[in-house]
């Protein structure tokens, strides 16, 4: 009683020595770094790109910079929406709260239930300060704490770009194996200044 949703999935978690290990073993020799350059080339042949933010975003105060990008593949005849997981943030409904103020349509916003059977026909997922909710331990490892948890399925994208500041875990404090798949390439980044990068050379790509 009187818990929030991010409470009930993730109260109680944090971090420890085999965690730590764990992240040597997930993450040594297989994170690929990327640039905004190299993402902005994936974004120019992709048909359908679906862009999946959390607490990074808010605390970056990103959300304009990405309603920007949005605009920018709209405009280019790119299928492009949001992935909204319910406990994103920190609070329910924080990301849909800060794309509304920037102007996101309302219709571009799917959630959980609604996006996830699309992934495998996505050509680009663009994950932006989000951690737990896209970590596929939740479904792959009965032994996480996050075992069960509903997660966005990102991985089944043909390919995922992640920006976050560092590979340090999200609030439930366990290593995320997405981040060391062979389809996605980590762009390491403030939220803001990394989303406003991607729509500057989106720009010069496109003149």
């Amino acid at each position: 009683m009187n818990r929030s949703l991010t409470n009930v999935l993730f109260g109680g978690l944090g971090t420890g020595d085999r965690d730590s290990e764990d992240m040597e073993d997930i993450y040594e020799g297989k994170i690929t770094e990327s640039s905004a350059e190299e993402i902005v080339m994936l974004m120019e042949t992709a048909q359908r790109v679906v862009i999946v933010p959390g607490y990074g975003m808010a605390v970056a105060q990103a959300q304009h910079a990405v309603a920007e990008l949005v605009e920018l593949l709209d405009e280019n005849g790119v299928d492009v929406e949001f992935g909204i997981h319910p406990v994103a943030g920190r609070m329910p409904g924080h990301m849909n709260a800060l794309l509304a103020e920037a102007d996101v349509p309302y219709d571009k916003m799917r959630e959980l239930e609604a996006v996830n059977p699309t992934f495998s026909q996505t050509d680009l997922v663009i994950v932006t300060g989000a951690n737990d909710v896209v970590n596929p331990k939740a479904n792959t490892d009965d032994s996480s704490p996050i075992s069960g948890m509903p997660v966005l399925n990102v991985r089944e994208a043909q390919s995922v770009a992640v920006n976050k500041r560092s590979l340090s875990p999200g609030f439930s404090g366990i290593p995320n194996p997405l981040f060391a798949k062979y389809n996605t390439s980590m762009l390491f980044g403030d939220a803001k200044e990394s989303m406003q990068e991607l729509v500057n050379q989106y720009k010069d790509a496109a003149s």
